[in-house]
């Protein structure tokens, strides 16, 4: 269990980049999970924040994971463009197209 907040990003980090490997294998059940598990850890960490303060030495370290999370869901987006347009072309009634 994460106790001081850089530990919430670090965990954040670390099931960001699950969720990336996932959508490398086309696993998006998976990948769904862990967005849950990141969904859960972000909320925990905003309730931890509300209570005490990221350390000054941990900024840089906070900037240089989050810089990393946001490289990870550009790269998880990429991915499941095709997915996500099968996805909505079977919402829409429509056959899917094979890629």
């Amino acid at each position: 269990m994460p106790e001081m907040l850089i530990d919430y990003y670090k965990a954040i980090e670390q099931s960001s980049d699950r969720m990336l490997e996932a959508a490398k294998l086309k696993d998006w059940d998976e990948v769904m999970r862990c967005e849950g598990a990141c969904a859960i850890l972000i909320e925990q960490l905003r309730f931890q924040a509300n209570q005490q303060e990221l350390a000054p030495e941990h900024r840089q370290e906070k900037a240089r994971i989050m810089q990393r999370i946001l490289r990870n869901d550009a790269q998880i987006r990429i991915l499941a463009e095709p997915w996500m347009a099968q996805f909505e072309q079977l919402l829409e009634g429509q056959p899917p197209v094979m890629h």
